[in-house]
């Protein structure tokens, strides 16, 4: 297995966590901000600082946002349980995969396409995070109908 920033050789971030196959971390599932911390800590390498960046601007858009850790990857929601999840993410090898559950509504939506109509992605890879476009991103997607999981 070949090391890359703050992984192990035996497949562990430095926060202790295991990584799955493609460097994602596994995080016990649970709701609020501390399972979601400590995704964002075991991230692998420039991965972090992405998910620091994912999570500070979700933060500051949408203040109440609900946040969770299900299936090993981050989501958050509107404060309102109702309106489902707007957003996931999860590490791949090279790259963060952001997921907008209702991506295809939004304006300009992402460029990822999904086998799913109303689902886009975002892959975000090292030094090419557009802040001020995910903020727009951001917004529209807490404020439309989510995923109810």
């Amino acid at each position: 297995m070949a090391r890359t920033g703050n992984t192990s050789k035996e497949g562990k971030a430095s926060s202790g966590a295991r990584l799955l196959a493609g460097g994602n971390p596994q995080i016990p599932k649970g709701e609020g901000d501390g399972p979601v911390r400590a995704y964002i800590a075991a991230m692998p390498g420039w991965k972090s600082a992405i998910g620091r960046a994912i999570d500070e601007t979700i933060a500051k858009e949408v203040p109440h946002a609900r946040k969770a850790v299900k299936w090993n990857s981050p989501f958050y929601g509107a404060a309102d349980e109702a309106m489902g999840w707007f957003l996931s993410l999860h590490c791949f090898n090279h790259y963060v995969k952001v997921t907008f559950f209702r991506g295809a509504s939004l304006v300009p939506p992402p460029p990822g396409k999904s086998k799913y109509p109303e689902v886009r992605y975002l892959d975000i890879r090292e030094d090419s995070f557009d802040e001020s476009r995910f903020q727009d991103w951001v917004r529209q997607a807490a404020a439309l109908p989510g995923e109810k999981l």
